[in-house]
């Protein structure tokens, strides 16, 4: 089974929150078969906008959300 993970980011009301201020203007970096390559893609995107406190990316695993019965229990980013 494909195990994958969404990769996303935009301006969000608070960094400490996942509250994003636009959805219309989310940047959706990709869709990846592995959380390897999500990371990847993740951590290029982030760091474009690291000296941003408002813009965030996170990493969606899709596999838990079309499958919950199938997750692996664990660390968080090991599925």
């Amino acid at each position: 089974m494909q195990k994958l993970h969404l990769v996303m980011g935009g301006r969000v009301k608070d960094p400490r929150s996942l509250e994003f201020v636009d959805l219309k203007e989310m940047d959706l970096v990709g869709v990846y078969p592995d959380f390897a390559t999500a990371q990847d893609a993740w951590k290029s995107a982030a760091q474009r906008t690291v000296d941003d406190a408002e813009m965030k990316y996170v990493i969606v695993h899709l596999h838990r959300l079309l499958e919950p019965g199938n997750c692996s229990r664990g660390w968080p980013g090991a599925g």
